[in-house]
């Protein structure tokens, strides 16, 4: 059984002034918490301090219950006693207290399902309170964080609205405010963004409303207890909340941070094996945890912790390390030296954003599956991924997405490096559906340009643990015709992935050009990943004539 302490700890000043106080942090009590702790890090997580009482009040998510510590004068903890909510639901994400009651934060069983905010005394008893029957009032999906007004007037939880595993299920996000008075809940939803566009607030889960896509974390409310300011961490991005109301008035985007200032310096490798920081051509994402907020000579300021986070769930991942990207050449020149991962190589950031992609790529499913060292599984010369993969100098591209259809629109203006593609004008569509237990994907796609038209079409199916593609494009390019054919399959079992793709370029008056490659990945945890690629294909000359023979690519390693 692995155990979990919680420490409390007091600070005392050590200078009088008020402004250059150093503090000294002396642990005088703690307790190890003796309930079920498999995931340590759930065992004793959140905590809320009641002053009436001299208790303090931990949530055990993995128990599923709250542990109820006394305090002593010296700061000693001794057990008072544990709270089970297994009753209530699938477990507690946060706890607050004020006055008389302690506030207590549960998801469903279901965690897609709508959660409660449970009731009690001082004492750990249910709370009997006048108007309100029981004590549990519902709140939206997945209540992750909770806390009272200073006044004590309302109860306030962030509802996350987490998606499933598999990403069929994706609940809207909200705020549930609870007045004390009447005990009547209401939720603060972002339905009315729905049909609105913020510029830099993230909306990119599959198929997502704005509403959907929404997860609030975290929530501060102001002096005057009127409003509440709610960290939307994975969007980016803070919500204002009007309390009487329970309306959302505002979302405002929290932008970037520029990696490649010197005052915004980081140190971006874990595998360098010293102390570097240094300034990168990479803009970061707040993205907070917690937040707090302070008055200070009649101004209010937010206060955020930037945790960063990102979605990585088996329906859908964002996640990709630098060392995995195709980074554009004309924007990255030195992107050898910037993938290894000594350098930016180890640091993972989004497939969501800087996407170059026009509106032909975005529908179609690319055939490679799985991950290698330095992409040695699609480097050959039959991989295009892809219709017309490779264009640079896209300005513009709006897509939208309802369910399971999504419709996109793009204008590329420039060259994919060789006076190809010039002011293309591009359509595309996709579609997914569930076909007897299998998901299928199908994408079209069509580009009408001054030097290249094409017509791209690509399906995905997946069954159980195999995934397979196929993708084929038609493709007028500067007056020469090109025909495009990928196939890919993917097995993944639990923490292994392989992945084989061939491709094959028919070109009007010159040779066929075509490849295999083959990728397999096993994932260690902690986001340690053991990739090997193979890659076979046809060869070419410095001058970019085929030599008449193939070409392996090979690479292994820990990414």
């Amino acid at each position: 059984m692995k155990k979990s302490v919680l420490t409390l700890a007091v600070m005392a000043a050590l200078s009088g002034s008020a402004y250059a106080a150093e503090l000294n942090v002396n642990q005088v009590g703690f307790f190890t918490e003796t309930e079920k702790c498999v995931e340590k890090e759930s065992c004793t997580e959140i905590s809320a301090f009641s002053d009436k009482a001299m208790r303090v009040y931990a949530t055990n998510a993995d128990s599923n219950g709250n542990r109820m510590l006394d305090v002593s004068a010296s700061g000693e903890l001794k057990d008072a006693g544990f709270i089970d909510l297994s009753t209530y639901g699938g477990g507690p994400n946060s706890v607050a207290v004020y006055g008389d009651l302690v506030a207590v934060a549960v998801e469903a069983d279901n965690k897609q399902a709508n959660g409660a905010i449970v009731l009690f005394d001082l004492m750990g008893k249910p709370a009997q309170l006048k108007g309100l029957k029981g004590n549990l009032i519902e709140a939206g999906a997945l209540p992750d964080m909770v806390t009272f007004s200073p006044d004590g007037k309302y109860i306030v939880a962030a509802n996350e609205g987490e998606p499933s595993k598999d990403y069929k299920v994706d609940p809207e996000g909200s705020v549930t405010v609870i007045d004390t008075m009447t005990w009547k809940a209401r939720n603060a939803t972002f339905t009315k963004y729905n049909d609105k566009s913020i510029k830099d607030v993230r909306v990119f889960g599959p198929g997502a409303s704005f509403a959907q896509d929404m997860e609030p974390e975290y929530i501060t409310v102001s002096k005057d207890s009127k409003t509440a300011w709610v960290g939307l961490q994975e969007n980016n991005a803070l919500a204002i909340v009007d309390l009487a109301k329970a309306e959302v008035t505002d979302v405002v985007a929290l932008g970037f941070k520029d990696h490649s200032k010197a005052e915004n310096a980081i140190d971006a490798s874990n595998k360098d094996g010293k102390i570097n920081i240094a300034t990168y051509p990479v803009k970061g994402m707040y993205m907070p945890d917690a937040i707090t907020s302070v008055t200070a000579n009649g101004k209010t300021y937010i206060l955020t912790a930037n945790e960063g986070d990102s979605r990585d769930y088996d329906g859908f991942s964002e996640e990709v390390r630098v060392a995995d990207l195709k980074l554009d050449a004309k924007a990255f020149p030195n992107a050898e030296e910037l993938q290894d991962k000594k350098v930016l190589g180890r640091l993972k950031t989004t497939t969501t954003m800087g996407d170059t992609d026009g509106a032909l790529d975005w529908a179609m499913t690319e055939t490679a599956v799985g991950g290698s060292m330095d992409d040695s599984h699609t480097i050959h010369a039959g991989y295009n991924g892809n219709g017309l993969e490779g264009g640079d100098g896209q300005v513009l591209r709006y897509d939208y997405s309802m369910g399971d259809f999504g419709f996109a629109v793009s204008l590329t203006q420039g060259d994919n490096g060789a006076g190809v593609v010039d002011d293309t004008p591009q359509v595309g569509e996709r579609y997914s559906m569930d076909m007897g237990g299998a998901n299928v994907a199908l994408g079209l796609g069509v580009a009408d340009g001054q030097d290249a038209e094409a017509t791209g079409f690509s399906a995905a199916v997946t069954a159980g643990a195999i995934t397979g593609v196929v993708n084929y494009t038609d493709a007028e390019l500067a007056g020469v015709d090109v025909t495009h054919t990928g196939l890919g399959l993917g097995y993944t079992a639990g923490a292994l992935t392989v992945g084989v793709n061939w491709g094959e370029y028919d070109i009007t008056g010159a040779d066929n050009e075509d490849g295999v490659g083959i990728a397999v990945n096993y994932d260690l945890g902690g986001g340690a990943v053991v990739q090997f690629g193979y890659g076979n294909g046809t060869e070419f000359d410095a001058a970019g004539a085929q030599t008449g023979d193939d070409v392996d690519t090979m690479s292994f390693g820990l990414a």
